[in-house]
């Protein structure tokens, strides 16, 4: 099979076509369009059933192909007894508890330590498959008409919840986001999991009340923003490129976070935020920001200029938390070379003539 993983990085996200990969795994023959076609339609929507179940961008793009690999192999077996999208679940489901074996919860910073105070502060990182990570919204949200539906998609796949699903044992896990968020019925989760009603309501009953204790405070939901979000968004990019720390302070929550992964190391309160930011961040003066959908939050860009020349250069991407009308979350992703590609960002920016 493709190693999707790497296929992102090199390719800058592109996926590989499904006829190539099941090809070259033996499976595939010139008259099976239609087949990849009615697979492919439905990878958006199992990628964000994968993220969801694991936490990892990469993971989940794997979870997929390798979902949509054995469906392709197996599709003369597949009877029409159940939808083609239940199938294709039932794969998924099997291939995300498989990779689950291993014991590996993904979280953030604030999952794992207490916030350090600025005086203490030191940039440690972890290995890459600690952390939560982030994901384009265009990856994992499929087109829905419904307002309603779209709030909901969104709402499941914001930073804190998928970080709170990671609390659940993997089978809590599956049933609470079929159930919850994709809205299966609990006699459809029992067949996919071959279980019995019972034991899928009761699971779901455990999982809502870890989740509940996990999940801590929410962000703002509104889909799409409303104005005042909008503007307050317009301030915080003002605001941050010019490094203008009054400003910034102005529209940070008292208790706002600041992450760093792949460090361990998290801010509390914005003496500490604006004060990393003027002291071990300072390089960052002067940056700019490029918004990006990701999470079903607002996000950014953070491009820095470019110690070696003109121009600015990747950093991290940001996923914004708004809570009561201020900003109380700033997630800043420092892998470029693992995100920029993903979402399908530019290497770099040109200068900004002067006067602009």
């Amino acid at each position: 099979m493709t190693d999707t993983a790497a296929g992102l990085r090199d390719r800058g996200g592109a996926m590989s076509d499904l006829t190539t990969t099941a090809a070259g795994a033996g499976a595939g023959t010139a008259g099976d369009a239609g087949i990849d076609a009615r697979l492919e339609g439905h990878r958006t929507e199992l990628t964000g059933f994968c993220y969801r179940m694991l936490g990892s961008a990469f993971e989940a793009e794997d979870a997929v192909q390798d979902t949509l690999v054995r469906a392709w192999r197996n599709f003369d077996k597949f009877e029409g007894r159940s939808s083609l999208r239940s199938w294709l679940y039932r794969i998924a489901t099997n291939v995300c508890l498989d990779m689950l074996k291993a014991g590996n919860k993904r979280a953030r910073p604030v999952d794992l330590t207490g916030p350090t105070p600025l005086a203490q502060a030191a940039l440690s990182p972890r290995p890459e498959n600690v952390w939560l990570e982030p994901m384009p919204d265009g990856r994992i949200l499929p087109s829905v008409q419904d307002p309603a539906e779209a709030a909901v998609a969104r709402e499941s796949v914001r930073l804190a919840f998928v970080a709170a699903l990671q609390h659940l044992p993997p089978k809590q896990r599956a049933v609470l986001i079929l159930r919850e968020v994709l809205a299966w019925k609990a006699a459809e989760v029992a067949e996919l999991l071959e279980t019995s009603v019972a034991s899928v309501n009761s699971a779901l009953q455990r999982a809502r009340a870890t989740l509940t204790e996990a999940e801590g405070r929410v962000p703002d939901a509104a889909d799409p923003l409303d104005e005042e979000q909008q503007k307050l968004l317009e301030r915080y990019v003002k605001a941050f490129e010019g490094y203008d720390m009054a400003a910034l302070t102005a529209l940070l929550h008292e208790d706002a976070v600041m992450t760093m992964p792949p460090f361990d190391l998290w801010l509390r309160g914005t003496p500490d935020i604006t004060g990393f930011m003027t002291t071990i961040g300072a390089a960052c003066a002067g940056s700019r920001l490029v918004p990006v959908a990701v999470n079903g939050s607002p996000g950014f860009a953070h491009y820095k200029p470019d110690p070696e020349g003109s121009g600015f250069v990747p950093w991290a991407v940001q996923v914004i938390d708004v809570q009561d009308g201020a900003i109380s979350g700033m997630h800043c992703f420092l892998d470029v070379e693992r995100w920029f590609p993903l979402f399908g960002l530019a290497d770099r920016l040109p200068a900004v003539p002067a006067g602009e």
